[in-house]
């Protein structure tokens, strides 16, 4: 099939199916003597995959690394091994974000309790006290916590790409 019936399939654009190639993520291209890419009916279930890989928070290069070079010779040992590493960073994020939250969450109540008598800057220099007076653990963000609420973030899909 040429590029246009596999971005119609899969919903990508022709440019992001050109971008994975390059990227070493879909190996299955033939070129015609014209120079016209050909993709075989596996490229499909590849874009599928590799798209769904980078919703579930997976770079480029992590997936790079679990796809199999044909979809029959899947290593599962290190499938699963990635996966459930995937689901400890999730996790580890999700505990990070909750101590956030709960910094903002008491940060914005300290600052609603502004006693009627003093003006805003007073308030603050109320606020930071008490910010400091508990010296409040920061919760630290990895790099790989940015990319990941990079990509929770994004409006849209990577089909829409």
């Amino acid at each position: 099939m040429n590029i246009g019936e596999l971005a119609k399939r899969t919903g990508l654009t022709n440019s992001r199916i050109r971008f994975y190639e390059s990227a070493g993520l879909l190996k299955t291209v033939e070129r015609r003597p014209n120079g016209y890419r050909t993709y075989p009916p596996e490229a499909v279930l590849m874009l599928e995959l590799i798209a769904t890989a980078q919703k579930a928070g997976f770079s480029l290069d992590e997936i790079r690394t679990l796809l199999p070079p044909d979809l029959e010779n899947w290593q599962h040992d290190v499938l699963i091994e990635a996966l459930r590493r995937k689901v400890k960073d999730i996790e580890a994020l999700q505990m990070r974000l909750k101590q956030s939250r709960a910094q903002l969450v008491a940060l914005i109540k300290d600052i609603e309790e502004k006693p009627n008598d003093i003006d805003c800057a007073a308030n603050a220099r109320r606020v930071l006290s008490h910010i400091l007076g508990k010296k409040m653990e920061r919760p630290t963000m990895a790099a790989n916590d940015i990319k990941l609420l990079g990509k929770a973030n994004r409006r849209g899909s990577p089909r829409a790409s």
